[in-house]
Parts: C-alpha cells; sequence; structure tokens
C-alpha cells in the first residue's frame, strides 16, 4: 500500500449557523486551529458542541459562513463545484453509522467511492492491500450483514483510504462499538497513521480514546474551549487523568 504524506489544516475565524424557526443556532463559533501534519488530534465536547459540524466544514461537506479553512496550500473555503469534489477525493471520512452498501460486497464497497474515476485500473488490488491491512483479508466477498459491527468499521476505515488522503476525518467511529472494539479501531487508525503519515481528525464523546490522541481539542457551544498538548512524555495514566478532566 502506497505511503501517504499527511495534511496540514488551518482554519481561521470559522463560523456556521443553521437556522431552526425563527432562531438561528450557532454550531461554529469563530474557530481557529492550527493542525500539523500527520498529527492525531481528538475533538471533544457534549453533543451539540459544534464536533461533527466542524469536521464537515474541513471535509467540505458543509459551507462555512464566514472565515476560512486551508488544507495544505488549498483554500478549500474559496474553491467552486468542480474543484470542490476534486478537494473531497483527497480527504478519507470515516463516521459512527458505516454507511456500508447492504447489497454489496466487503470488497465491492471499498472500491464504491473510486468507480468513478479515471485512469486506474487497479482498482480490487489496492482495496484487496487495504482490507489485509485493517485486518479482513480473506473477508472480500462477504456481505456486511456478515460481519461484526467492529468489522464494518474496518471495511469503512479501508473504504476511506482509497484514494490514499493525507487527511482522515473521523466522526465518533467509535460510538458504535464496545470499548474493547473501540480501542482495537483505534489501534489500527493510529498504526495507519504512523505507517502511513496522514493526518486524523477525531470526534468522539469517549474519554479513553481522546486520551490516546497526540492532541485535544474541547468545543463548548461552538468555542474552542481547551486545547491541550498529549504528546508531553507524561506517564500515560497522567495524561488519561487530565484528559478526563476536561469532562469529555
Amino acid at each position: 500500500m502506497e505511503a501517504t504524506t499527511g495534511s496540514t489544516v488551518r482554519t481561521v475565524g470559522l463560523n456556521r449557523q443553521f437556522r431552526t424557526g425563527t432562531e438561528k443556532l450557532t454550531a461554529v463559533d469563530d474557530v481557529s486551529l492550527e493542525i500539523t501534519a500527520g498529527s492525531v488530534v481528538a475533538l471533544t465536547g457534549p453533543s451539540g458542541s459544534g464536533k461533527s459540524t466542524l469536521l464537515h466544514l474541513i471535509g467540505a461537506i458543509e459551507q462555512a459562513d464566514s472565515g476560512t479553512v486551508t488544507v495544505d496550500d488549498v483554500e478549500v473555503t474559496s474553491l467552486r463545484r468542480a474543484a470542490l469534489a476534486r478537494y473531497r477525493q483527497r480527504v478519507g471520512f470515516v463516521f459512527q453509522r458505516y454507511h456500508l452498501l447492504p447489497a454489496l460486497t466487503v470488497l465491492d464497497n471499498v472500491i464504491a467511492p473510486v468507480l468513478p474515476r479515471r485512469g486506474r485500473t487497479d482498482h480490487a488490488t489496492r482495496a484487496r492491500e487495504l482490507l489485509d491491512a485493517v485486518g479482513l483479508a480473506g473477508r472480500e466477498r462477504a456481505l456486511p450483514a456478515q460481519l461484526s459491527g467492529g468489522q464494518q468499521q474496518r471495511v469503512a476505515i479501508a473504504r476511506a483510504l482509497m484514494g490514499a488522503p493525507g487527511l482522515l476525518l473521523a466522526d465518533e467511529p467509535t460510538g458504535n462499538l464496545d470499548s474493547t472494539t473501540g480501542g482495537q479501531i483505534l489501534d489500527l487508525l493510529l498504526d495507519l497513521r504512523d505507517r502511513h503519515g496522514m493526518t486524523i481528525l477525531l470526534a468522539t464523546h469517549e474519554q479513553a480514546i481522546a486520551a490516546r490522541c497526540d492532541r485535544l481539542v474541547r468545543l463548548a457551544d461552538g468555542r474552542v474551549t481547551e486545547d491541550l498538548d498529549l504528546t508531553d512524555g507524561e506517564d500515560p495514566a497522567d495524561t488519561y487523568g487530565r484528559a478526563t478532566q476536561l469532562r469529555l
């Protein structure tokens, strides 16, 4: 499987509001972040704090009302439709709900996102390499319903990596899993980062998951309220305790 160069991410004064009836709800409020290439950043905070919306803005799933998102040398918030589509092909997405197509095999689910692209004839080979990397070699012909939740999430991760993204956005990827399986999924993501260098932004409510990341950014009411470096060499138990104190 080919190596990946991690992306740098920068947001400046990012804002997003939604209208509910006659009122406006602020989901992301003046968020400015600098994220270094190859880092794993946990976005934490209560439901409604803006974690998912921030990921959607960075991934160009939603459009910001104001502010900028720059990934590497691309100012995403200024792109037009065709350029946005090309940008999204450089980003991997993993969600809490696996969004696998039930009628397709595991192999075809992994291949599906790149079928519209031209110029590649080795989709199946790469998909098999990715399934091997996520521990699912030999399950290529299985249907999603024949897999456990953890296995389905592994398929979703393999699918997200088909385009060799420099940036992986994971929205509660362990939220539907028990703690042991969730830990295994994080092990997998960290291992893939170590081997291939991608940058990972991970939204999570889970203390143990967030504490194992390089950095913890806490959101409340759409604003950044804590930004904690977890790579300062402290004992892991102390790091876990500090993350716990942030009331994930």
